[in-house]
């Protein structure tokens, strides 16, 4: 491609004639022909490898600053979104041939993007998802690293889309996605908030931060759906200048859900919009997967959907791995594998949880470590709000001590009278929780979800699936 095709006029050059083998931001990838672009990390400056890529065969460099390169320097404002604009223009911009979607929230993302994909498809879209536990192609599924893949991999994996034939792309938009413009040029129909709460403040400097890189959202897209129950939610709603929406699951609003009944095989509430209600059930229970339908159910209704295809689709939806998911045991107690690892998500998850808990609810967590440390002792905190037993464990710790980590969690442990155990190794942390179980007690195994891995010191992923775990345990009783 040549460099002018490539620029779309967004910077002039006297080389725009030249051709161009490739586009990167990852020197190990610059060759003959290659248009590298130096963008600053948090500890390498893609700028002062530029003259070395050159050396190296580069054809040109985008950088920010002139680097006394000549003419083969392209200066531009900010080189991380201009990346994602030529990443759009390298793959023939497949974010403009796809009806995109979009959901962002510190929880509900996972399940939100699940269901509005699984309503599209049964409905005859053929539909892509991006998101935290895979991506898919239609029914193909491919593996994934980030919850907002990479810039030039995001565009690649909508290219792939198109080419396949999707309709749609479905995807969760993470606060890196959007603060890191991974999404390049990408413009979406609709997008959702579910919510905010504390999480990632490794990374953004405080909620005020968190909160302003979930709103960027918000700026490119048509309409925006957006929960109000929730405090940033409801700030959210005045703050858009886009056209608007709002859902709820406790008040009214422009799409909401009433008459909400829980069972721990499922739900049923009426979905209340424009003045009509239409029943609906569903298999996955909690009353925080209510709101994530609710907002599931808005964004098909926008797309023009019917609610008989809708609510068809729902009926049929099994939900999500690693999302309130029921482990079969074959014994008179129940074990849940939920993703909850913030906590207002451990809370959400227990306190639904404890609505049909015969007898006692177990909660088993831990908090992974080189992650923001001040949500441990919350955690716990939240935690014990709902359940009558906690064991605290290990999750990801990472290049921490567990036993460190397990310290700042029990913190959040002070003055309360929630009896717990301490068990450091996870998988024998699962084999007490099995070991203790009773007649009707609840075991919900938190933080890991669909994640079938623990990461140790040195970043060193080992296998570990919690369904094998408790396969494995239940041997042992």
């Amino acid at each position: 491609m040549r460099l002018s095709d490539l620029l779309e006029n967004g910077a002039v050059t006297s080389i725009g004639e030249t051709e161009i083998t490739s586009i990167t931001d990852d020197t190990r990838k610059v060759q003959k022909g290659s248009l590298f672009v130096c963008i600053k990390g948090n500890s390498f400056d893609g700028h002062d490898a530029a003259a070395e890529m050159l050396e190296k065969g580069a054809a040109a460099v985008v950088c920010q600053r002139d680097l006394g390169l000549g003419e083969k320097q392209i200066i531009v404002d900010n080189t991380r979104f201009f990346y994602g604009k030529l990443c759009s223009a390298w793959f023939g911009h497949p974010e403009r041939k796809l009806k995109m979607l979009g959901v962002t929230g510190t929880n509900g993302k996972t399940t939100t993007t699940s269901v509005i994909k699984h309503i599209l498809m049964t409905t005859g879209h053929k539909t892509g998802l991006v998101g935290t536990i895979q991506n898919e192609i239609g029914d193909q599924v491919l593996h994934t690293d980030n919850t907002t893949p990479m810039t030039y991999d995001f565009m690649a994996l909508l290219d792939k889309m198109v080419k396949a034939g999707c309709e749609y792309v479905v995807m969760e938009v993470s606060s890196f996605g959007l603060v890191q413009n991974r999404i390049g040029a990408s413009w979406f129909r609709t997008a959702v908030f579910t919510n905010l709460t504390q999480d990632h403040l490794d990374y953004h400097k405080d909620m005020e931060d968190y909160y302003q890189a979930k709103k960027m959202l918000f700026d490119i897209c048509d309409t925006a759906i957006i929960n109000i129950d929730d405090d940033y939610g409801s700030r959210l709603f005045g703050e858009v200048s886009c056209e608007k929406k709002s859902f709820s699951i406790k008040q009214n609003a422009d799409f909401y859900a009433d008459g909400i009944k829980i069972k721990s095989t499922g739900s049923s509430f009426w979905f209340c919009s424009g003045g009509k209600s239409h029943l609906v059930k569903t298999r996955i229970p909690g009353l925080f997967n209510v709101s994530n339908l609710t907002a599931a159910i808005a964004v098909c209704l926008r797309e023009g959907l019917s609610f008989e295809a809708i609510l068809g689709a729902i009926e049929n939806y099994n939900g999500v791995k690693g999302r309130c998911e029921v482990i079969p045991t074959g014994r008179d107690f129940t074990v849940i594998c939920d993703y909850a690892h913030t906590p207002d998500a451990i809370e959400n998850v227990l306190r639904s949880v404890r609505e049909y808990t015969a007898g006692r609810l177990i909660c088993l967590f831990g908090c992974g470590g080189n992650r923001d440390a001040a949500k441990r002792p919350k955690m716990a905190q939240a935690a014990a709000k709902y359940a009558h037993r906690l064991i605290v464990t290990s999750d990801n710790p990472r290049n921490e001590d567990p036993e460190l980590i397990i310290k700042d969690i029990l913190v959040g442990l002070e003055g309360t009278d929630v009896p717990y155990d301490v068990v450091t190794d996870r998988r024998e942390a699962i084999y007490h929780a099995l070991k203790i179980a009773e007649k009707d007690d609840i075991i919900v195994l938190a933080g890991k979800g669909h994640e079938d891995y623990q990461i140790l010191a040195g970043n060193e992923h080992i296998h570990f699936d919690e369904r094998e775990v408790v396969a494995e345990g239940l041997k042992l009783l």
